[in-house]
């Protein structure tokens, strides 16, 4: 049996809708089955993109409602134009509202919807003045157009808390002021689907560093599920889930969801992308690389910008999981690869997560395989076309990367000359008001400093200020744009004690990066070799042999290890394909 939608009378005294399931209904984590639509633009690869005018959408099934006081004929098209703002497919749905709003100038919820898909909760891209001046002026039409309801007025209502005083520059005032609105229209409509859905992914968009973070991914979890058991094939509700549970700790809650959301996205490189965050947490690679492969395949068809002049970011999002996925099966060329599309690919969007995953992608690759000599040799803010400035973070991966590479060269004064910038792009994230930006900054210049004063024989002052970086790591948000640390603070800690000879503390820092960023090729290595270093042959060759299960066929100087030390004991592991 299908869902009822049924008319349910607020207390505001207009009428509502809310989704009611009859009891033989299959319940959420057994009935994933989406049938979503994707309005699309075609791409080319290594080339400007074609401008092309946004295509009608396609007559499909959409599992989204969201009724709204404009033109009977309309409903349809603003359905599929939320589902499109619900899977972050953002220049599409604004082209869908667009034209909502030119066949119906008196639809005011049109303008409500222009203006949601000028910021991009989750995302570390800022709206430019020119979105928040466009944000404001549509939801200031929205409000001149005096929607009939409550519900319309308070969902323009919180957009405009987003957008107003569009001249200031504080974009976490912004995000608060939204999340505050949209608690208040979910208090006034605690049943409507729409509210719950929206409320959930502002609680998320709006997250802290500490223990906020945790507590408004419960919230959103108990907004979404409710949503999720009434309508399972909600796709702004399936796809928040995955966000609210791309913590550690939670990253196992809701696989189904995950798993069924995977096999029914549509044809968009986000939907395609967004489970591979789940999968990365639980070091599940062959999950991450099926996910991105299909998400940087749908991403060179769907080109950004007004005109379509930009291959999206989405393509170099994807590419960035895609290499840290084949670095920790030791598939070195196959990284290689992917790095070398991207930086052969012209006109990507300009923005943070392009210019974040260009510098990640380099640095991942010199330092996932230990090639100092190449980290060392990085130049930062390169290449010359990509604004910098704007984007601290990004570029603070390449000096840390630099300085890393070059103190295990034992070039020291190299690497302290790196610390300056990371100080630097530190507190300019810091002015900015960017706190999450700001700590990964911090601990990365952390983990660099430890490493200078361990080459400055001051052992105690490194093993300290790398515990300090791990217990900074663990309280600070990892955002979406990134699918782990350059390199986790634990497991550095751990190789700067296994230096030290010290094998026991050494695994215990191994073992709390693998326990926090499963299946890592290094750290498991290197527990590995702390407990063969503590004459726990048992438990060392178990953990050779998950490196081999990791990357039976890598080339590392590791596989070799570890195939030496299990053979040495005249046993066999058991790798895929073999009994």
């Amino acid at each position: 049996m299908q869902p009822v939608i049924v008319p349910v009378e607020s207390r505001h005294g207009q009428t509502r809708t809310m989704v009611r399931r009859p009891r033989s209904t299959t319940p959420k984590f057994r009935a994933l089955i989406l049938t979503v639509l994707l309005v699309t633009l075609g791409m080319a690869h290594a080339a400007p993109p074609a401008p092309k005018a946004v295509p009608q959408p396609a007559q499909q099934p959409v599992t989204v409602h969201f009724p709204v006081s404009c033109e009977t004929t309309a409903q349809a098209d603003f359905d599929r134009a939320v589902t499109l703002l619900h899977h972050m497919t953002y220049p599409q749905a604004r082209a869908a509202f667009q034209e909502i709003a030119e066949h119906d100038p008196g639809c005011a919820m049109a303008q409500w919807g222009i203006a949601m898909t000028l910021f991009t909760p989750l995302w570390p891209t800022r709206p430019s003045p020119a979105d928040l001046q466009q944000g404001w002026d549509a939801v200031q039409k929205g409000r001149a157009l005096a929607p009939p309801t409550a519900r319309e007025r308070d969902f323009i209502a919180a957009a405009a808390a987003f957008f107003e005083e569009p001249d200031a520059t504080d974009y976490w005032a912004r995000i608060a002021r939204w999340e505050t609105a949209m608690a208040a229209l979910h208090a006034a409509f605690p049943d409507d689907i729409e509210a719950s859905t929206f409320y959930a992914l502002a609680l998320l968009a709006s997250a802290r560093p500490g223990p906020s973070a945790q507590e408004h991914s419960r919230h959103a979890v108990e907004l979404l599920e409710p949503v999720l058991r009434d309508n399972p094939t909600h796709p702004g509700a399936m796809h928040y889930l995955i966000h609210a549970n791309d913590l550690p700790g939670r990253e196992r809650n809701d696989l189904d969801i995950v798993h069924g959301y995977e096999k029914v996205a549509p044809d968009n490189p986000h939907a395609l992308h967004m489970p591979t965050h789940i999968y990365t947490r639980l070091g599940d690679w062959d999950g991450v690389i099926r996910g991105n492969l299909r998400a940087e395949a749908a991403a060179l068809k769907y080109p950004a910008g007004d005109s379509g002049q930009y291959v999206t970011d989405e393509f170099p999002h994807a590419i960035e999981y895609l290499v840290y996925a084949y670095l920790q099966q030791a598939d070195d060329q196959k990284a290689a690869a992917q790095i070398k599309r991207l930086n052969a690919t012209a006109h990507l969007e300009p923005t943070v997560k392009t210019a974040f995953h260009i510098a990640s992608t380099r640095a991942r690759y010199a330092l996932e395989r230990h090639a100092w000599a190449e980290a060392a040799a990085l130049e930062p803010r390169m290449p010359a076309t990509v604004a910098w400035d704007n984007y601290p973070w990004a570029e603070a991966v390449t000096w840390f990367a630099r300085g890393y590479g070059a103190v295990r060269r034992g070039k020291d004064a190299d690497a302290r000359n790196a610390l300056g910038p990371l100080q630097e792009l530190e507190a300019r994230a810091t002015r900015a008001g960017e706190e999450i930006f700001a700590r990964q900054i911090q601990i990365l210049r952390l983990d660099l400093a430890a490493w200078a004063a361990h080459a400055m024989h001051d052992d105690d002052s490194a093993i300290a200020t790398l515990q300090q970086a791990v217990e900074l790591e663990a309280s600070t948000p990892k955002p979406a744009v990134t699918p782990a640390p350059t390199i986790p603070a634990a497991e550095l800690l751990a190789d700067l004690l296994t230096e030290l000879k010290r094998p026991r503390e050494a695994l215990a820092a191994y073992q709390l990066s693998l326990q926090r960023f499963p299946k890592r090729f290094n750290s498991t290595a290197g527990a590995a070799r702390s407990f063969a270093a503590t004459d726990d042959a048992v438990n060392a060759e178990k953990m050779y042999c998950q490196l081999l299960q990791l990357a039976e066929h890598g080339s590392r100087a590791e596989i070799g290890e570890a195939r030496r030390f299990v053979e040495g004991r005249k046993h066999r592991c058991a790798l895929p394909g073999r009994p």
